[in-house]
Order: C-alpha cells, then sequence, then structure tokens
C-alpha cells in the first residue's frame, strides 16, 4: 500500500525522538516508511538540533520542541539528570503547545509517537485524547532486561550467575547492560531505562526498532506480557527494499560528514580486506587504549579505516598516521552506511551500539565488538554467541583491550577458517532483514496493521 503523491493523507503522526544521533535516525526512517503509506509525519526536534544542523527531511516534515536548552542543547545541562528533569518539564508543555497549534490546521495531530526515553510523552498524548505510541529504539532483548529489573523479577546487584530470562540465552555479569555488569554507574541514565516501563501499558501501540527473525524467542516471550510489533531494520529504503521514493541517507546529522576521501580510498582496496574502526559518536577512550587500538590495527597488517572523533586525535600516537599511511587512513567522521556498504569492508570492529550492529547484519559484514557502556555489552553477547557474526574482545585485568587481543580478534573475523563462518551467517541475516522491511515481511505487516488502523480511525472522525 504505498501513498501516490496526490492522495490525500489518512492520519497526522508527530513522533519525538530523545534528541541524540543514534535515536533520531530509527525514527526518523520509520517516519519516512509511514508516510510511504499513507500517513503524514511530522518530526519534532529540539530548537537546538534545529538551529544547528537545519535540515531538509524532505517528505517528513519538521517542527520543534524545547527541552530548555535552546541555545546549547545538552552540553549546556549541568548533569544528565538536570538535562532529563528539564526536558521533561519544558518539553511537556512544548509538546502540548504543539498539538494545539497543529488543531488550527488541516491536518490536526491523530498519534503521538514517541522515544521510549521520553515516556512523559505519552502522559501529554492522552490528556489531549491522542493516539500513544511507544518506539523502542534498542533491541528486545535489552528491553526486556530491563522491564525485567523494573517490574523487580530481577533483583540488583546481581548476586548470582548465569542470569536465566525466559527467551534469553543465560547470561553472565559481563552479558548484562552496563548499568547492571557495574551496579551503580550512571543513576540518571540508569533510572531512565527502567523508566521506559513506567506506563508503557496505557501506550495503543508498541514499536521495536528489530525484525522478528532477529529476536524471535524474546519477542514471543515479551509479546506474551507487553504487546510489541517489531518495525525494522530502520535503514534507509535504498539499501533495504526500494520502495520509499529518494530515501538514500538518514538525512539528518549532528556532525559534519565529508564522503568523498574515504569512499575514494575504499574503492582502491580489494574485496573484504578492510577493518573498519569505528566506536560511535559518545564512546572515548583514553591515552593507553587509544595507543593499544593503534597498535593492534597496525599489527594485524590489513589495511583500516579509522574513525577518530576530533576530541580524540591528540590521544593517537605520534607519527602513527604517516607511518601507517599506506595501510590506513584515520577520518574524523564517516558516511558509516556507505563505508559499511562497500564492497571492500572484511570486518567492522565497533563499540556494539544498536544501529551500528543492526547496519552491519544489513550488510552482512561480520565483526570484532568492543563494548562500552550501556546496551553494547548485550548486543556483544547476540553478536558472538546468538547470531555467530563476530567476536568479543577480552579486556584485561587494567580495564584495557591490548593490542594483541585487537590482532587476534581482527585475524579471526578477516583471516580464519571461523571468520568465514561469520561472514556466511552474515549474509544470512542480510538476507532476512530484508525479507523483513519487503512487502509482506514481518515489519512490513506490522507497520501495514498500524496505518490501517490509523486511516480508519481517522476517515471515521
Amino acid at each position: 500500500m504505498e501513498v501516490t503523491k496526490n492522495k490525500k493523507y489518512g492520519g497526522h503522526i508527530l513522533a519525538l525522538p530523545y534528541p541524540s544521533q543514534g535515536h533520531i535516525n530509527p525514527m526518523l526512517q520509520f517516519c519516512k516508511r509511514l508516510v510511504s503509506k499513507g500517513l503524514k509525519t511530522t518530526l519534532a526536534i529540539t530548537n537546538f538540533i534545529s538551529n544547528s544542523t537545519h535540515p531538509n527531511l524532505g517528505i517528513v516534515s519538521i517542527d520543534t520542541v524545547s527541552d530548555g536548552f535552546d541555545k546549547g542543547g545538552y552540553a549546556d545541562a549541568d548533569s544528565v539528570a538536570a538535562y532529563l528533569e528539564r526536558f521533561e518539564q519544558i518539553g511537556s508543555k512544548s509538546l502540548a503547545d504543539l498539538i494545539k497549534k497543529y488543531e488550527k490546521s488541516e491536518l490536526p495531530i491523530t498519534c503521538i509517537m514517541y522515544d521510549a526515553f521520553v515516556p512523559w510523552a505519552l502522559d501529554v498524548a492522552k490528556k489531549h485524547g491522542l493516539i500513544g505510541a511507544c518506539f523502542f529504539t534498542q533491541a528486545c532483548a535489552v528491553n526486556y532486561i530491563y522491564y525485567y529489573v523494573h517490574h523487580g523479577k530481577l533483583t540488583l546487584p546481581i548476586s548470582s550467575t548465569p542470569v536465566k530470562i525466559s527467551g534469553l540465552p543465560e547470561l553472565e555479569l559481563q552479558d548484562m547492560p552496563s548499568f547492571f555488569y557495574v551496579h551503580g554507574t550512571y543513576p540518571a541514565y540508569f533510572e531512565m531505562v527502567l523508566n521506559q516501563f513506567t506506563n508503557v501499558d496505557k501506550a495503543d501501540y508498541v514499536f521495536v526498532n528489530s525484525f522478528y527473525k532477529l529476536e524471535a524467542e524474546v519477542a514471543d516471550t515479551m509479546s506474551k506480557i507487553s504487546p510489541l510489533s517489531t518495525i525494522g531494520p530502520t535503514l534507509p529504503s535504498f539499501y533495504m527494499d526500494n520502495r520509499v521514493e529518494n530515501d538514500i541517507e538518514y538525512g539528518l546529522n549532528l556532525f559534519h560528514v565529508d564522503s568523498s576521501t574515504c569512499i575514494n580510498w575504499l574503492n582502491t582496496k580489494p574485496e573484504g580486506s578492510v577493518v573498519y574502526a569505528a566506536f560511535g559518536s559518545m564512546s572515548t577512550f583514553d591515552d593507553k587504549q587509544m595507543e593499544e587500538i593503534a597498535e593492534g590495527l597496525k599489527a594485524t597488517n590489513s589495511y583500516f579505516l579509522w574513525v577518530v572523533k576530533t576530541s580524540q586525535e591528540s590521544k593517537i600516537p605520534k607519527k602513527f598516521i604517516e607511518e601507517n599511511s599506506e595501510n590506513g587512513l584515520v577520518i574524523n567522521w564517516s558516511p558509516q552506511l556507505q563505508v559499511l556498504s562497500n564492497k571492500a569492508i572484511g570486518c567492522f570492529f565497533s563499540h556494539g551500539g544498536w544501529n551500528s550492529t543492526v547496519e552491519a547484519l544489513v550488510f552482512g559484514v561480520p565483526m570484532v565488538v568492543m563494548p562500552q557502556w550501556t546496551d553494547q555489552t548485550t548486543n556483544a553477547k547476540f553478536v558472538q554467541d546468538v547470531w555467530s557474526v563476530g567476536v568479543r574482545v577480552k579486556v584485561n585485568e587494567n580495564g584495557i583491550v591490548g593490542r594483541e587481543e585487537i590482532e587476534e580478534c581482527v585475524r579471526i573475523v578477516l583471516q580464519g577458517e571461523e571468520g568465514k563462518e561469520m561472514k556466511k551467517n552474515a549474509l544470512k541475516w542480510k538476507d532476512l532483514a530484508k525479507e523483513a522491511v519487503q512487502e509482506g515481511g514481518t515489519s512490513d505487516k506490522n507497520v501495514e496493521e498500524f496505518v490501517s488502523k490509523c486511516i480508519r480511525k481517522f476517515d471515521g472522525q
């Protein structure tokens, strides 16, 4: 059911993502999918993000809300807790004002789709008599662990392992989200991930940014107690099913990207020969870890493309870049979709963030995973032991991943017999990911069902 250009919309979704790159992109992509099927969508980004990125999202409309930090965004807050508290306080009123603004338009808001990190948005939706749709950005498995803790089914700190949760593999302490693995860390974020479940039972729809066959067992188990619909992967349609016109990239970047240098470099390299090392927008390393990554990449004797944020550049060992210019390229930011889809990439050395993990699966790229915090430790468990598409690095007694460990893990993926099996598995998941969003796939059916219900409700008004 793809919408034609002249067709009237069958409802208006106002989408509120949590204001970080890793949360905006999946929701934005889902909005594009909804527009292609007949719903108008408006993405509500913060004033700060709007002013600093000047986005043009094509078929998705843009509007703004205030998080209480319009000039500097999150960086202006004194703490994580202060930011979240003010975002709820100011954001609730700002979201209500936005709903009222559209009441006077040709197409008033009919549904609020909100990131699970901002559950207060559901309260605003219900006060205005609107449909509320909760959007979980992270994996079903991670959400289910948080659900267990929120409802007191798993007490902290964890006293014995392995942890046994129905629908999940047995989990050691290091496989749990970092808030449980190292209990007491990041208390404001810890509270936020648990608060996702404070009112989710009142939501009319619950969407998860995953696809059914990737997490069938946990999706089935969780659905019995908290109904959900998998709607992913939420990558641009160009890489998936090509049913959303001109959907080639995410369309909103909080960081400047110059793609030409690294893509031109990759195009000169043999197929499957390059290690792509990138650790997300939020990871930071100390000088020692940066040195070990550098020396580990060098020791592989493979080509490598390493993304190092500007703030971390000074930690790269002196002369490393010039001494390794024939084999390696170090850049500040990369167009990750273009990189991972390039045939030269043979291994993704990653932090294991959910978006990066799903992107690797969609492009059939095996991984070396070096998780840092939050959901990444659990994602790494699944990458290695459930989906069998990669290997997780081991941390030494000093909390560092050594160069020898990095070299060995990369060699396993790029050169070993195990690596060939991982590549085969990665290609299997690639096919299943695309199948999910194609016509009649599990995610496509879930999206169609939501759209049909929205249109019926809208037509019946």
